[in-house]
């Protein structure tokens, strides 16, 4: 499915520490759409999630990044059990 894909090229990305270019891609707009409109989060994750993918300055979330791969990978499995 596109949307685990997009979630594995954040991920990696992420862990590259390529987060701010990632920030720039079709995958990261997916999975903006995809954390508002269908994920299974908590408010607090979904806004924090939302917030990073909608930053365009690099190195904004520099400091949550650890957090931010912890809940895409959460929504990668979520998606990858549906």
């Amino acid at each position: 499915e596109t949307n685990i894909a997009a979630i594995k090229k954040a991920v990696a990305a992420l862990e590259k520490g390529a987060g701010a270019a990632f920030l720039q891609t079709p995958a990261a707009s997916s999975i903006r759409t995809y954390a508002m409109e269908r994920a299974n989060l908590p408010d607090a994750s979904r806004e924090e999630l939302v917030a990073f993918l909608s930053s365009q300055e690099q190195g904004r979330y520099a400091p949550q990044s650890g957090e931010i791969t912890g809940i895409l990978k959460q929504m990668g499995d979520e998606m990858s059990a549906d």
